[in-house]
C-alpha cells in the first residue's frame, strides 16, 4: 500500500550473516505488515563485518521473495551495472516481474565495492570515470528495452543489436530507478533516463544534490518532476523507548560484526521527526535497511505508524 498523501515505504533486506528460512520470513512479514517495497542490495559479499561470512545471492533472493509474497514491489536496490550484460539483467528482471505477477522494478547503479569484484574475477572498469560511461549506456539500453521492447546499442561499451526483449514485463511501464548522486556524471544519467532516484546522505547533502539534479533536467529538457525521488536512510529500529530500541539496535550490530550500530532508534515519534525533512524536501519514498537478525517490530511500526504520521505532515 501507499499510505494516503502518497508516502511509500520500503524496506532495504540484508541478505548477509542469514539463513534461507530466516530471509524468506523477512520478505514474507515486510509483505503481511504493510510495507509497500521490499529490496535488497546487490552484493555478492557482505558488505558489513567480515567479507568471508554468508550472503545470498540477490536476484535469486527477489525470485524466493516472489513466491512468499502478495503485494510487495520488489528490486535491487541498486543492480551493480559491472555484474551483468545490461540487455541480459533486462531479461531477468522481466522474468521477476512475471514471477511476481507484475510487482518488479528495476534498480540500476555504477557498481563500487572492489572487494566483491576481485574475489569474483568481475572486470570493474580502469576507472570510476569509466563505470560512469558504462552506466550511462547501460541506461539508455535499460531504458528503450523496457519502454520499448527492443533496442540496439552501439557505444564503446555495449553492442546489442536490435534485441528483444519478449515477452514483456506484466506491468505497462516498469519504473527504472537509478541510485547514486555524482554531481558531473550520475545525476546526468538520471535526468536523461530515469523515472525515479535513490539518493543517500544527511539533509543537507540531499538538499544539494536534490538542486543539482534539477539543473541537469533543466540542461536535458526534462521536467524534473517526472522522477520519483527515494531515500535510503540506513538501518531503523522502532520501539516504545530510546533505550529500548538501543539495546535492540545493538544486539543486530552484533550479529553483523560491530556494523549497524549507526541506526535510527527510538520511538516513532522521534523516527518521524528525524525524516520529516526529507518529506518536506519532496523525498515521499523511504526506503530503511533491515539487517539480520530481522526485526518484525520495526517492519510493523514503520509501516503502521511511522508512514501514516509522515503522510500527516504532507496533508498538513
Amino acid at each position: 500500500m501507499t499510505h494516503a498523501g502518497g508516502i511509500t515505504m520500503g524496506a532495504l533486506i540484508w541478505t548477509q550473516h542469514t539463513d534461507w528460512p530466516s530471509l524468506m520470513a523477512a520478505g514474507s512479514a515486510a509483505d503481511r505488515a504493510g510495507i509497500d517495497q521490499v529490496w535488497t542490495w546487490d552484493h555478492l559479499l557482505p558488505l558489513h563485518g567480515r567479507s568471508d561470512g554468508p550472503i545470498f545471492e540477490p536476484l535469486m533472493t527477489l525470485a524466493g521473495w516472489a513466491a512468499v509474497t502478495e503485494r510487495v514491489t520488489l528490486g535491487l536496490m541498486v543492480a551493480a551495472n559491472t555484474f551483468r550484460n545490461p540487455a541480459v539483467l533486462v531479461k531477468m528482471v522481466t522474468a521477476l516481474d512475471h514471477m511476481s505477477g507484475g510487482r518488479a522494478a528495476f534498480g540500476l547503479g555504477a557498481g563500487w565495492y572492489e572487494p566483491e569484484h576481485r574475489a569474483f574475477g568481475i572486470d570493474m572498469g580502469a576507472s570510476v570515470g569509466e563505470r560512469l560511461d558504462r552506466l550511462d549506456e547501460a541506461a539508455l539500453l535499460v531504458r528503450d528495452l523496457l519502454r520499448d521492447g527492443r533496442a540496439t546499442a552501439r557505444g564503446p561499451h555495449y553492442h546489442a543489436l536490435g534485441v528483444a526483449n519478449d515477452p514483456p514485463p506484466i506491468q505497462l511501464r516498469m519504473p527504472l530507478l537509478i541510485g547514486g548522486g555524482g554531481e558531473r556524471r550520475t545525476l546526468a544519467t538520471v535526468a536523461r533516463y530515469a523515472d525515479a532516484w535513490n539518493a543517500g546522505g544527511d539533509l543537507e547533502e540531499v538538499r544539494r544534490k536534490d538542486g543539482v539534479l534539477r539543473e541537469w533536467c533543466a540542461r536535458v529538457g526534462r521536467d524534473e518532476s517526472d522522477i520519483v525521488r527515494t531515500i535510503g536512510v540506513g538501518p531503523v529500529v522502532v520501539r516504545s523507548s530510546i533505550g529500548d530500541a538501543r539495546r535492540a539496535a545493538d544486539a543486530i550490530a552484533a550479529h553483523n560484526r560491530g556494523q549497524g550500530d549507526d541506526a535510527r532508534v527510538g520511538p516513532s515519534a522521534l523516527i518521524v521527526e528525524q525524516l520529516a525533512p526529507f518529506v518536506e524536501l519532496g523525498f515521499r519514498t523511504i526506503h530503511f535497511d533491515l539487517p539480520a537478525p530481522f526485526d518484525r517490530e520495526t517492519l510493523e511500526r514503520m509501516a503502521g505508524e511511522v508512514g501514516p504520521q509522515l503522510a500527516g505532515l504532507v496533508r498538513a
